[in-house]
């Protein structure tokens, strides 16, 4: 009889360590199904009021991308100074430039913006996107090299007929919003057909801004009215590559995407 007692004691005691660690565990796994993000759900029309652009945002895991304006973003623009990223990746790739510390002597020409008069390492370029150190380093792989990787990584319509230093500048080289994304995804997963090493450099240069549950991947660009923010983002429930595209300013363009990234809640803990 004792030892049916202590069985039945025994089992009442494991139901309720069970019942404990479930009521420890349910609270987490309904934390991490909030924290998943809806992408039919999102609603952005407030930031784009009275202006004409579109945004992008892709969850890379499951594929599915949220789209607000689809005719424009699949209209094809000059990239801009997003085209840094491609220029950085291509120059490290054919020895152009050693790696993100490789410096470009300023020579001395004015320009408007201040940041870009002094020396620049490909790094501080991205960071301040120089465009005289760019068109240098395009320069220094040539056109041949040039159109062989613009069309390796299918960028674009692939159109570098507008001058090395200057097709990607309201010129000839144009990219849609849409295409940007998937370029963007291929780069974040190292699956464009560049060395590991080469794409994690620019990886690490893309990084703008870091906090205790993202970080945050971009690179502007602008120019004739028109104005980018692409690039990634890796939080805790997943990671995302996305664009923005206005009429206007990359700084309006930036601006409207961290306003959304913040809504969803992608950037916490800043």
């Amino acid at each position: 009889m004792n030892k049916r007692k202590n069985v039945v004691l025994f089992l009442a005691v494991m139901s309720a360590v069970v019942l404990f660690i479930t009521g420890i565990q349910l609270p987490k796994e309904a934390n991490a199904a909030k924290g998943n993000l809806n992408l039919k759900k999102l609603e952005v029309d407030e930031f784009f009021a009275n202006r004409d652009g579109t945004f992008l945002l892709r969850e890379m895991k499951k594929g599915k991308t949220f789209v607000y304006n689809q005719q424009r973003a699949n209209q094809r623009f000059a990239p801009q100074s997003t085209f840094k990223v491609p220029n950085s990746l291509i120059g490290l790739q054919v020895g152009a430039v050693e790696d993100e510390y490789d410096i470009k002597y300023w020579d001395g020409v004015e320009r408007e913006i201040e940041a870009w008069n002094r020396d620049h390492t490909l790094g501080s370029a991205m960071r301040n996107s120089v465009v005289w150190y760019y068109q240098a380093m395009a320069r220094d792989i040539g056109e041949e090299q040039m159109s062989k990787w613009v069309r390796n990584i299918s960028y674009g319509n692939q159109d570098i007929s507008g001058g090395i230093d200057q097709f990607w500048l309201s010129s000839s080289l144009e990219i849609s919003p849409m295409e940007q994304v998937g370029f963007l995804e291929k780069l974040y997963e190292e699956n464009l057909p560049f060395d590991k090493n080469v794409m994690k450099t620019v990886k690490r240069m893309m990084i703008q801004q870091e906090g205790e549950t993202f970080t945050l991947y971009g690179k502007t660009g602008q120019g004739s009215g028109i104005g980018w923010y692409v690039g990634f983002i890796e939080t805790d429930n997943g990671s995302y590559s996305f664009a923005t595209n206005i009429a206007g300013t990359s700084t309006d363009a930036k601006a409207i995407t961290m306003d959304i990234l913040k809504k969803y809640k992608l950037m916490t803990g800043e």
